[in-house]
């Protein structure tokens, strides 16, 4: 290591020798709690979920996970009872895709993290929607604002098919 190190980041060198690392900076992004209810019926059906970012008046969506029976070659046909994000773009979708297929999950709370860079500032909502084999389907809308000044955290809770879902938006 040389003395541009020491110059550049106000480390000794030989700490960055030593295998000290940098402090990354922190992309923008959101964390997403989505829990998956455990219901009490007599054929059990773990749910399809999509999650994504739209803008209003805008068509353009982002895709953030799409969790079903991706390893059952028959699983892509039941995607289109989740029927709004279907229409906005699942259509559209080769799938699986790489970064946002996912298996379906368990119930309970789950929790994923998606880089946001590139995401225009306005007001947009975060979409979560959820299918159910012998069951139903439900969609869960959360406004928020980006780009927010600090962390933004937002919250809702589902009647049936999914239960409650909060997102940590980071600038």
């Amino acid at each position: 290591m040389t003395n541009a190190y020491r110059l550049l980041f106000g480390l000794p060198a030989a700490g960055l020798a030593a295998g000290w690392a940098l402090p990354a900076a922190a992309a923008p992004g959101i964390d997403i709690t989505v829990t998956i209810p455990r219901l009490s019926v007599a054929e059990y059906h773990r749910p399809y979920v999509a999650i994504w970012i739209e803008q209003a008046g805008n068509a353009n969506v982002r895709n953030l996970a799409v969790w079903y029976d991706h390893d059952n070659r028959e699983g892509t046909t039941w995607l289109r009872d989740m029927r709004t994000w279907w229409r906005k773009t699942g259509r559209t979708l080769r799938m699986p895709v790489a970064g946002i297929t996912g298996a379906t999950r368990a119930p309970g709370a789950q929790r994923q993290s998606f880089n946001i860079n590139g995401l225009a500032p306005g007001r947009y909502e975060l979409v979560v929607e959820a299918a159910r084999e012998v069951g139903g389907r439900e969609v869960v809308r959360l406004p928020f604002q980006w780009p927010a000044t600090g962390a933004q955290t937002v919250r809702a809770t589902g009647r049936t098919e999914l239960g409650a879902i909060s997102a940590v938006i980071r600038r």
